[in-house]
């Protein structure tokens, strides 16, 4: 199969290769034009994947319709707040290529900041016919760093079309990187999307020099946050105890990779947004998110009190032990009332 992977950040490059190394015919398309001669010529992406070395197989380009032209199924891997502007162009600059796709697949996480739409709500308005082909989101508990070298994981394949849903299943799936078909693409959108919320506030708890206790705490409560909003947007319950959910937020909230919780931390122990982001050429999806989830809560008046506090912290200065005292002096209520509460 021909593959064109739009987007060569770390995820996206990860995705390329392991999709080079089933045999695909894969092309990776990245925006900017100094990196993909460097990956070209090192055959690494020394910006957001080192150390990693790309198949020689995999066709390097800054050229929308190089990589597009002839592709059987695209990849969607831009960060959130670009993939609006990035499919647009896909369609202005390769409309043949576009409705040539028998297949979209999406592996980006998060909400848009301006509209609150997710990932697959963006596409369908940005690519026409992309809504009604059904796209496939791909997510789960999946670090760059360890796919790219192996690392065994598991995720979903999420799609209200199921046939195409078991297709990408088929496509993607290795002896290292398992996935499992899901057709509620909502609660899978927006598990993974707030997860990297809750990642930030597992990192302020880190910074602060809090423990393993606190931790656990703040990431049953955010699951919880994470499963009440879903409800209310009509997801299933039993999605956000799954892959995309519990299992995408615990390997987010925990590990050395994670950039969510790797911002929070510098910001737990004194740094300020700004200075956080600078620290990483990647993008920290859950600065992002933050305020689209809680505008989005709002709106559905669903409460949810940690990724109200996170968007303080980040966006109003307000200090992280003030956050977390808040948190703790909220009227005490019955756990049974609060997992059911909107």
């Amino acid at each position: 199969m021909t593959i064109a992977v739009i987007g060569g950040g770390g995820w996206g490059t990860a995705l390329a290769a392991l999709l080079a190394g089933k045999g695909h015919s894969v092309r990776l398309w990245v925006l900017e034009e100094d990196l993909a001669e460097r990956m070209r010529t090192s055959r690494e992406n020394d910006r957001f994947l080192p150390g990693v070395a790309i198949p020689r197989e995999i066709a390097i380009t800054s050229r929308l319709a190089e990589a597009a032209t002839g592709a059987e199924t695209c990849l969607l891997v831009p960060p959130s707040h670009a993939l609006r502007a990035v499919a647009s162009r896909l369609v202005a600059e390769t409309p043949g290529a576009v409705a040539s796709f028998g297949t979209i697949v999406i592996a980006t996480k998060g909400l848009e900041p301006e509209t609150q739409k997710r990932m697959s709500e963006v596409v369908g308005e940005a690519i026409p016919g992309a809504a009604g082909s059904a796209p496939v989101v791909l997510a789960g508990p999946s670090h760059a760093e360890e796919v790219a070298r192996g690392i065994p994981t598991a995720v979903v394949a999420a799609s209200r079309d199921r046939a195409r849903a078991a297709e990408v299943q088929q496509t993607f799936s290795t002896e290292s990187f398992r996935v499992y078909t899901n057709d509620d693409v909502v609660g899978v959108e927006i598990a993974v999307a707030l997860k990297n919320v809750v990642a930030v506030a597992a990192g302020l708890s880190d910074g602060l020099g809090f423990g393993d206790s606190t931790k656990g705490a703040l990431l049953t409560r955010g699951l919880v946050e994470i499963a009440r909003l879903g409800a209310a947007l009509g997801a299933r319950p039993e999605t956000f105890w799954g892959l995309a959910g519990l299992g995408d937020l615990v390997a987010t909230a925990t590990s050395r990779h994670s950039r969510n919780r790797r911002l929070g931390e510098a910001i737990g122990r004194g740094a300020t947004l700004q200075e956080a982001l600078a620290a990483s050429p990647m993008v920290a999806e859950g600065v992002n998110t933050v305020r689209a989830a809680v505008s989005l809560a709002r709106l559905h008046h669903v409460e949810l009190p940690i990724a109200e506090q996170v968007r303080a912290i980040l966006f109003e200065g307000k200090s992280a032990r003030d956050a977390l005292r808040e948190l703790l002096a909220r009227d005490l209520k019955s756990e049974d009332q609060t997992l059911s509460r909107r």
